[in-house]
This record gives structure tokens, C-alpha cells and sequence, in this order.
């Protein structure tokens, strides 16, 4: 702990040894930490893209086709794979921004029954002024430490998403042709893991 200063968590900590003694509230100190930075990191996200008029769950979606490399544009398996969502939770994104204009479908040339999630001209353009925007804003985020500091916290919980079974995944994986034509392994999803309405680009 910084000499001096405490947060809530701190105290939550006392509470819980001085109340139950017979537990253990140590990790409290990493995840309660965790959860509220959570929270507090994606409502200031959503606040960075407003002057964009996105969201940060439209961004997953449009940060997933811009990092995919041209032709912009995957499989809504892939799509939904890099921004770990159900398929139909997924549909229903692809519709939205669809109707925003930011994305297209496209017939897949490769199987007639299905179909490719592309960026359109204005997705791309945004796409490539939001992330700019949100990586300022994740700067910012982390101004707090140094840069040392910075690379040592994102092993560490690297290797803690790791030990939940957190894994990239790379783009194309769904079969095999696809890998080559959308992209190799190079090009993983960094979204934050999970099925809430949101997620956490790039």
C-alpha cells in the first residue's frame, strides 16, 4: 500500500479480519480492485466515444473487423469469437450497426449459405478515429504509473486471465481456409472476456 493512502477496499479488508477471522479476505485486495476499476474504466470509455456517437460495445465490433486488416471483414462466427459473445447476441450488434450504416453483409464466396460481416466506408473511418481516441483515454487511464510499473501489472493479471482459461484466439479459427484469407495468428482478440453488453477493446 502507498504510504499514506488508502482506498475503500482497504477498509473493507479490516472489516472482514476483524469480523470474520477465520477467513481469509486477502484477494479481496486484488479482485474488489479489479471489479470496481471494471466499472469505473468502462463508464469512462463510453464517455471518451460519445463525441464519436459509439458506445464501447460498438467498438468491440468495429475494433474486431478494423484488426482483422483489409478487406475488413470476418465471419460472424469469427466476430462473435473475438468478441466473445453468443451468436445471437451477436446478431443483434451486427443488426444495430448495420442500421447505423457502419457495417455490412457481404455473401461469403467460399460457402453460399453464408455470409461476412464487413466494414463499410464510414465504419472504417470511425472505427479508425475512435480506437485512436479510446487508446488516448487508456493512456490516460494508467498515468497513475510508470512505465515499468505498467508492463509488470499487465503480466501479472496476463498470467491471472490465463489461469481462468482466458485465451486469444486467432482469427480464423473456425476453419481452416478462412485463417489465410481473414488473417493469421498475429491478429488476436484482446476484448475483455465475458457476455455482458459490453466489452473492453481494442
Amino acid at each position: 500500500m502507498d504510504r499514506g493512502q488508502r482506498d475503500q477496499v482497504d477498509s473493507f479488508i479490516e472489516q472482514w479480519e476483524r469480523e470474520r477471522p477465520d477467513l481469509d479476505a486477502a484477494p479481496l485486495g486484488l479482485v474488489s480492485r479489479l471489479l470496481t476499476l471494471g466499472k469505473t474504466l468502462e463508464h469512462g470509455a463510453d464517455q471518451a466515444l460519445a463525441p464519436y456517437g459509439l458506445t464501447l460495445w460498438q467498438l468491440d465490433v468495429l475494433a474486431a473487423l478494423r484488426r482483422a486488416g483489409p478487406p475488413f471483414q470476418l465471419s460472424p462466427t469469427q466476430l462473435a469469437q473475438q468478441v466473445t459473445l453468443s451468436s445471437g447476441a451477436m446478431t443483434n450488434r451486427i443488426d444495430r450497426l448495420e442500421a447505423a450504416g457502419l457495417v455490412q453483409r457481404l455473401a461469403d464466396p467460399e460457402d453460399r449459405r453464408g455470409v461476412r460481416i464487413a466494414l463499410t466506408p464510414a465504419g472504417l473511418t470511425l472505427a479508425d478515429e475512435a480506437i485512436a481516441a479510446h487508446l488516448r483515454h487508456a493512456r490516460q487511464n494508467v498515468n497513475g504509473l510508470t512505465a515499468r510499473e505498467v508492463r509488470v501489472l499487465a503480466r501479472l493479471l496476463r498470467r491471472l486471465m490465463l489461469s481462468h482459461g482466458l485465451r486469444a484466439r486467432p482469427i480464423g479459427a473456425e476453419h481452416g481456409p478462412t485463417s489465410a484469407r481473414s488473417g493469421n495468428a498475429r491478429h488476436m482478440s484482446v476484448s475483455t472476456p465475458g457476455t455482458k453488453p459490453r466489452g473492453g477493446t481494442p
